[in-house]
């Protein structure tokens, strides 16, 4: 698959390559949206999670016309920050109502309209009264909601210490790093500069730098396109990468 759309740094020329990881969540997320579930999607910082996660729901609002709203959290929100944030994300006319029971009616009201799917990113920052609150909500008899969170290793955690809410859980899958063989695989196929590469030097460049982090290859293949470019050499080398490597931390 070839977007622009999610790609880090907007690089030229990316492409989203479809990971067992994806092929994964594609299946996992379609099971959880027909079943008007929840389900947790965690790991580790660059390895791909939201990308893939935005990816698999965009098929669904374009093939199945899935209505999707997604919602970020930055800090540790309440329960009130969370109405707030979901009355935005459902475009709901006038001004959000300052009693919590009346905007929980609201709230009910509208998500039983139709089904619908929150993509929740940067779950890690939940605490247990917004986590709570999404419970609440999806609990409601009246209301179609499936629900997928997605964060770093905390978001897990902090799922597992709720057991009202991790109960409910209907799929759990981590995303970890591309192994070496993954990494030979679909590296070639993420952006031209590594397509005519020798795979030893894909090898070399994973070991010393990448380390089998899509988020890092993508920081390392805008720093080898701006050598390729600068150098005219045609094709991607060890002397060239070293000096790729001398700008990442």
């Amino acid at each position: 698959m070839t977007a622009a759309t999610y790609q880090y740094a907007g690089l030229p020329d990316a492409s989203i390559v479809t990971t067992r990881a994806l092929l994964t969540a594609r299946e996992n997320i379609a099971d959880t949206v027909a079943a008007r579930a929840m389900m947790c999607i965690h790991g580790d910082a660059g390895f791909g999670k939201t990308l893939a996660v935005n990816t698999c729901l965009r098929e669904l609002e374009e093939t199945a016309r899935e209505e999707v709203c997604r919602v970020t959290f930055r800090a540790r929100p309440t329960a009130r920050a969370v109405r707030y944030e979901l009355f935005t994300a459902l475009g709901l006319p006038g001004e959000p109502p300052r009693h919590p029971s009346e905007f929980d009616r609201l709230l009910k009201t509208a998500l039983a309209e139709r089904p619908r799917t929150f993509l929740v990113d940067e779950a890690q920052w939940l605490n247990g009264e917004a986590f709570e609150y999404f419970r609440y909500l999806w609990d409601e008899p009246t209301t179609r909601l499936a629900i997928v969170f997605v964060g770093g290793a905390g978001c897990h955690t902090v799922l597992r210490r709720e057991p009202m809410l991790s109960s409910r859980i209907f799929i759990w899958q981590q995303f970890t790093r591309l192994t070496p063989a993954e990494v030979l695989d679909v590296i070639p196929l993420f952006h031209p500069v590594w397509a005519g590469a020798d795979p030893d030097d894909i090898t070399f460049a994973d070991e010393r730098a990448a380390h089998g982090n899509f988020r890092a290859w993508a920081q390392l293949t805008a720093h080898t396109r701006t050598a390729l470019a600068r150098t005219g050499r045609p094709r991607v080398d060890q002397e060239l990468l070293r000096w790729a490597f001398s700008r990442l931390a």
